[in-house]
């Protein structure tokens, strides 16, 4: 029976010397690979030109590189490119480039499908099936990279976790990637060009704020009344807002680094005065910013849009208790590549 290769990807550049050296080979080739592998981003073994012919052999007989592809890509009329990402199984996520004149973001997939369950959200509608592994992360990042400089010719410059998935739901996978990412031995971005949005898992985020990671944090919040927040995120149940709170706290008085809150206003959902005074109330706990994200809707049209006056609303009062705000207009709805529309529809 052939015994299946193994992901190269999956060891450290110290196991790659261990091998070389087993093999009675110098171990520096493990350092030559693991540069192919992270820096250079190699999908082959064969591509490793500074690697004699017999090394190469050596890894094809052991190793397999598990590469995504891009299966789909579509571009929206306003720049932004959707691509549909076919991993070594088959599986499916999606990722984002969204360009503005000042900046290129990628927004990234953690899981195939999500394990959470926000009513709002295409994504939740799918089976969470798997996390993604480092390396799967790391590609995508490296697709929308090259697709920076060919289509708007400037390399990327900052990353969001906001695709498919719950980030802290594959904790220790997206740090490696993160690490990857930000690692000179990888592509050397800034962490403070990274941030990671998350939904609320009040543990997760104090790991982190322990771990002293140097990348941004958002939370995706929608409202700060327990009732209303439970409504539209059924695990605030189990996640309550008093312990999201606690670990927000936490994370501030760890890492000194201000929260944002992602915030959607729906009709007749969280669109009143009260809505707003718990938001102000919420946002008093830990220094922080709010986005106001217009609303994408997915398919059933359970949510709408909450009115131009409703969102003056939340500008205005928060302008007035001295909290930064942004409101956010969505880029590629015209290709479901909005905020809460990545729903594996190719």
């Amino acid at each position: 029976m052939l015994q299946e290769k193994k992901d190269i990807r999956a060891l450290s550049k110290e196991q790659l010397r261990d091998f070389f050296a087993a093999q009675g080979d110098q171990a520096y080739r493990g350092n030559q690979v693991y540069e192919w592998l992270w820096q250079k981003s190699a999908h082959s073994f064969e591509g490793m030109t500074n690697l004699s012919k017999d090394t190469r052999e050596l890894l094809d007989k052991n190793f397999i590189i598990n590469h995504i592809s891009v299966d789909q890509m579509q571009r929206s009329a306003d720049g932004t490119i959707k691509n549909a990402v076919k991993l070594h199984d088959g599986l499916l996520v999606e990722s984002v480039l969204i360009p503005t004149e000042a900046r290129t973001t990628a927004c990234v997939s953690s899981q195939v499908g999500c394990s959470l369950d926000c009513r709002f959200c295409a994504t939740s509608r799918l089976k969470r099936m798997r996390n993604l592994n480092p390396d799967e992360i790391y590609d995508q990042v490296v697709v929308i990279d090259k697709q920076s400089r060919l289509y708007f010719g400037r390399p990327l410059s900052n990353i969001v976790f906001m695709g498919m998935g719950e980030p802290l739901m594959n904790y220790n996978n997206v740090l490696k990637a993160i690490g990857k990412i930000t690692s000179r031995e990888g592509l050397g971005m800034s962490p403070k060009r990274i941030t990671v949005s998350t939904s609320g898992v009040p543990k997760m985020i104090k790991k982190m704020a322990d771990e002293e990671v140097r990348f941004n944090l958002a939370v995706s919040l929608h409202s700060a009344i327990d009732v209303v927040r439970t409504s539209i995120m059924p695990f605030n149940k189990t996640f309550p807002l008093k312990d999201l709170r606690e670990a927000l706290q936490y994370w501030y008085a760890k890492t000194k680094n201000r929260i944002t809150y992602e915030y959607v206003v729906w009709k007749d959902v969280n669109d009143t005065q009260k809505d707003v005074d718990a938001l102000v109330k919420f946002c008093r706990f830990a220094p922080s910013k709010v986005n106001l994200i217009e609303y994408n809707p997915i398919d059933d049209g359970e949510f709408s849009q909450a009115s131009d006056k409703a969102l003056q609303l939340y500008q205005e009062t928060l302008q007035d208790n001295g909290i930064v705000v942004t409101v956010r207009r969505s880029r590629g709805k015209d290709i479901d590549a909005a905020c809460g529309q990545l729903a594996n529809k190719s």
